[in-house]
């Protein structure tokens, strides 16, 4: 009598347990499902057909089954791939500046040297705050001549710059893009190293290490896991690029409307309204983000096992 009890009590707190479970997971997999399956279902679906004008043009639309012809158009369209080629060019310089800098700051500010620890993170998190459109446009500002005043000051040392020129503006987007997304990483970064335990940064001043070395021998290896994660975030948002070459090419030299991946889904959806491309070209660009997210997990892996 009692073993019965007792796995009838067993099977209710199990159902309990389910119950329970089901009560907290049910919201996230509901707005899981509602935000991201069901818009990449419906963009799966809008790539495998096009729109066509009927007759000489003077009638409606048809919706044509393409299978993967939008795909194709993708792939050899030379925007779409010229955008592959500029924001590799983007990802090259962006990415180290990204993560060297903000390593470079939370090493700073976590030094035993350092005064005002919480004045310098909220200085450099600060920036962060301030919406990605409206930064672009400031940066437009401080970059436009007869405005700026950095200009103003280059011309009190007798010099000048063309920071919108086709030289200068794929590293002012760079500029302004890290000058928001910097102070962000440098929390995380700053985060893990206070982690860190103390018995352990203490072993290697007593073992002579100075502050360089501690910082790259010791507290680096130990926060790999958080440079890993951030290198991964900062590479998909990178291949993502769109509001700094969007705000940036109405007063810049060599920037087209589709200058990045994203600009070129932009121009397709709502400039030339072929859903049907937009659609192909951006699970295409998603296929780029889940193939990085694999290649910098392996690699930081690696570097986490070495």
């Amino acid at each position: 009598m009692t073993t019965r009890l007792s796995g009838g009590a067993s099977a209710a707190a199990r159902r309990g347990q389910r119950v329970a479970a089901t009560l907290l997971i049910g919201p996230f997999l509901l707005l899981f499902v509602l935000t991201l399956i069901v818009p990449i279902g419906y963009a799966a679906y809008l790539s495998l057909f096009r729109e066509q004008s009927s007759g000489l043009g003077f009638g409606g639309t048809e919706t044509l089954f393409t299978g993967l012809g939008n795909y194709t158009r993708a792939l050899t369209d030379p925007g779409f791939q010229q955008g592959f080629v500029h924001i590799a060019a983007y990802c090259a310089v962006y990415i180290p500046v990204m993560i060297g800098g903000a390593l470079a700051l939370a090493m700073l500010i976590d030094s035993a040297l350092a005064r005002a620890k919480r004045f310098f993170q909220l200085a450099a998190f600060l920036p962060h705050a301030v919406p990605g459109l409206i930064a672009a446009i400031i940066w437009v500002f401080l970059y436009t001549p007869g405005l700026s005043p950095i200009h103003q000051f280059l011309g009190w040392l007798g010099t000048q710059a063309d920071f919108l020129g086709p030289d200068a503006i794929l590293f002012s987007m760079v500029n302004a893009a890290a000058w928001q997304w910097i102070g962000y990483n440098m929390v995380i970064f700053y985060a893990a190293l206070q982690a860190i335990p103390r018995e352990t940064l203490e072993a290697a001043i007593v073992d002579g290490a100075g502050g360089l070395r501690t910082a790259l021998s010791v507290k680096l290896p130990m926060i790999r896991s958080s440079v890993v994660l951030t290198t991964l975030f900062t590479s998909i948002g990178a291949i993502q690029l769109f509001t700094e070459p969007e705000t940036f090419r109405l007063h810049a030299q060599g920037l087209s409307p589709e200058w990045s991946p994203t600009m070129f889904i932009y121009q397709a959806a709502f400039s030339k309204h072929d859903f049907g491309l937009a659609a192909a070209a951006s699970l295409l660009l998603a296929l780029l983000g889940i193939a990085l997210s694999f290649v910098v997990t392996k690699l930081g892996n690696r570097w986490k096992e070495a």
